[in-house]
């Protein structure tokens, strides 16, 4: 087994749409980043790599890189998850919280779960959300996730039945 711990924060900006967990939400900012500023997705990213001690996403999809302007996380998740199963490993679950004032994740809390399990294969009992607000920190304008993964070793049974797809 390994673990993996990612962090990802963001601004507020307006003019922007809002997702969070591949999902848009209804708000009136949204978070400003290179790409489309899905921290959920992005922490979720680190955690994978971190796991496997690969590069972070910022080192594989290096801001500086017009290529990424925009860009869909999902794919940064696709790529984390493809190196997690190249060095033999298995997504078993994932924990996240969010930290934000606005807008309030309970009414999206079911649909951003059921999204990142279907990205990443699990049944929606395997993926943990929970949302906390930054009261006294002075953090209204930005989100923030942290995520903790568990892979697992591929059993060989597993593997041979990729291989046949």
């Amino acid at each position: 087994m390994r673990i993996g711990y990612g962090f990802d924060s963001h601004e507020f900006r307006a003019g922007i749409p809002l997702k969070i967990g591949g999902i848009a939400l209804p708000h009136d900012k949204g978070l400003g980043g290179h790409s489309d500023g899905d921290v959920l997705l992005h922490a979720i990213t680190d955690a994978l790599l971190g796991a496997i001690a690969a590069p972070d996403i910022g080192a594989l999809f290096p801001p500086s890189d017009v290529q990424w302007k925009g860009a869909d996380s999902v794919i940064f998740l696709r790529e984390a998850l493809k190196r997690v199963r190249d060095a033999g490993y298995s997504v078993a679950n994932v924990d996240a919280s969010l930290i934000l004032a606005a807008p309030k994740i309970g009414p999206h809390a079911n649909a951003i779960r059921t999204r990142v399990a279907e990205l990443l294969a699990l049944d929606s009992d395997c993926v943990g959300l929970k949302a906390k607000t930054p009261e006294g920190l002075n953090l209204e304008n930005a989100a923030i996730a942290h995520v903790v993964v568990l892979l697992e070793t591929i059993s060989p049974r597993k593997k041979k039945a990729r291989k046949k797809k």
